[in-house]
């Protein structure tokens, strides 16, 4: 067929004036009325004027909405033969539009000129509001509703409405369920063909997108796009209410759920809600013990992927994240975060009983384990028990008899790393913790703390029998042995 319409291009007549071909001379009789601007047939109900009678039908028929010409495979119907014609393309699978430039081949002859506008960069159709430029007509036009917020295209389910058509059909899948594109490699399906391309790079490998600061490949432009705006620094995103700026939409939707107080996604199994999807998915692996994210090194499994990655960094030595004051650097930009506090002095976090303020949330929550007696860490040997679960794996060491942390000056082992630190500083005679009304120094925190009830007269060591009170844990302890009749 393609062949056959090639050969019948050769045989056409042309104009003497324009040099367009046409296979019949009358039609280059009716062509000529262009040229010599003659124009006998009328449209009466706009007086438009038209160069031949067979355009006037045809111009007549949208008006009258008189579709006469049906395509026998679908019935689709068309008010011109023309139209017509170049659908049954669609069945037949002949495409007779070639592009010269790239070879690539059309059904329909419109479809071949907005393709030639990829290679010559033509965009003639042009915004009047924001002069943004772009090759077809039909995208000038779905762009002009961002400006007149019109919005043609609603969900008749929930009533959401949309700029295009093809927004809405995407949209509609959300309700249906539909999944209509699906990879071939492990049947993962998705409700656009956008999402499968993306996917399917993570089996290929291939990442095409490179950051032109840092040179890190990506799978797809869109997260290049958000990539670049760590380095840019760029926040198009701002909340309403807060002002508060992010580099990607959904972080902002997000935040507003802080606003609005919503919480849609609860769990079946404690009842706690979420705000974020990905959230719940991650909690309810507490309840059900799974943890997807394997270490390929020595085989740790973690519930999250970014605690896998933290992981890994201490396989690999990474540490990207430094103190700007000390130089110390991190794996998590967590703990670099809890670390800039010791040099600030920063305590966000007040218990409400007694207002002892702590630099971290979990040093609060052991904290809080002292009012009300929680202690939810139990060794298995003694059933003692412990508010925090480091105690509870020092006080382990004391049945397994390890003591991990080795003094390079003496060749003492301990059972705990600040107990090394306390050694060390034996030997060097650093002594960090200075008192700031006498200057008296020492080399541990709390041998500072009890020496500053000197001056404040603080005893917080109560005897429950007689209500007298000591500056000092041990000397309750020594007077306690009175009451039980003990004499050292």
């Amino acid at each position: 067929m393609k062949s056959q319409h090639k050969h019948r291009v050769e045989q056409l007549s042309s104009c003497d004036v324009c040099n367009k071909a046409f296979s019949e001379k009358s039609s280059i009789k009716t062509h000529h009325c262009i040229h010599q601007g003659e124009r006998s047939h009328l449209c009466k109900l706009h007086n438009k004027a038209l160069s031949d009678k067979s355009n006037q039908t045809k111009h007549l028929g949208l008006h009258s909405g008189e579709c006469l010409y049906t395509c026998a495979v679908c019935k689709m119907a068309f008010s011109q033969m023309g139209s017509l014609t170049e659908h049954q393309q669609i069945h037949s699978g002949d495409r007779p539009y070639t592009c010269e430039e790239c070879n690539m081949e059309f059904s329909e002859k419109s479809s071949l000129v907005k393709h030639k506008c990829i290679h010559s960069g033509e965009r003639p159709y042009t915004c009047e509001l924001c002069n943004t430029t772009f090759s077809q007509k039909s995208n000038l036009i779905a762009h002009q509703r961002i400006h007149s917020g019109e919005r043609l295209y609603v969900c008749e389910v929930c009533c959401k409405a949309f700029i295009l058509k093809s927004n809405l059909i995407t949209h509609q899948r959300i309700h249906s369920g539909e999944r209509p594109y699906v990879c071939e490699v492990c049947n993962m399906a998705f409700n656009q063909i956008g999402n499968l391309k993306s996917h399917q790079l993570i089996h290929s490998g291939e990442r095409p997108y490179n950051c032109d600061v840092c040179n890190k490949a990506i799978r797809n432009k869109s997260t290049l796009r958000k990539h670049q705006r760590l380095h840019s620094g760029e926040r198009p995103y701002a909340c309403e209410i807060c002002n508060t700026a992010f580099s990607r939409k959904e972080y902002l939707v997000r935040h507003q759920h802080i606003h609005s107080g919503e919480r849609l996604y609860v769990c079946e199994v404690c009842g706690k809600a979420f705000t974020r999807k990905g959230t719940l998915i991650t909690h309810q692996r507490i309840h059900s013990g799974e943890r997807p994210y394997a270490c390929e090194v020595c085989d740790k499994a973690f519930n999250q992927f970014r605690n896998l990655k933290i992981h890994q960094r201490l396989h690999s030595g990474e540490r990207p994240y430094k103190c700007d004051v000390c130089n110390k650097a991190y794996c998590a930009k967590g703990a670099l975060t809890k670390h800039i506090r010791l040099h600030s002095g920063e305590r966000p976090y007040a218990c409400e009983l007694c207002k002892i303020a702590f630099s971290q949330k979990s040093s609060l929550i052991a904290h809080q384990r002292v009012h009300s007696g929680e202690r939810l860490y139990a060794c298995e040997v003694c059933n003692m028990a412990f508010s925090k679960i480091g105690n509870l794996k020092r006080h382990q060491r004391i049945h397994s008899g390890e003591r991990p942390y080795n003094c390079d000056v003496c060749n003492k082992a301990f059972r705990d790393k600040g107990t090394l630190t306390e050694r060390i500083r034996l030997h060097s005679g650093e002594r960090p913790y200075s008192c700031a009304l006498c200057s008296m120094a020492f080399n541990q925190k709390g041998h500072l703390i009890r020496h500053q009830r000197i001056h404040s007269g603080e005893c917080p060591h109560v005897c429950p029998v007689c209500n007298k009170a000591f500056n000092q844990r041990c000397k309750l302890k020594y007077h306690q042995r009175i009451h039980r009749g003990e004499r050292p």
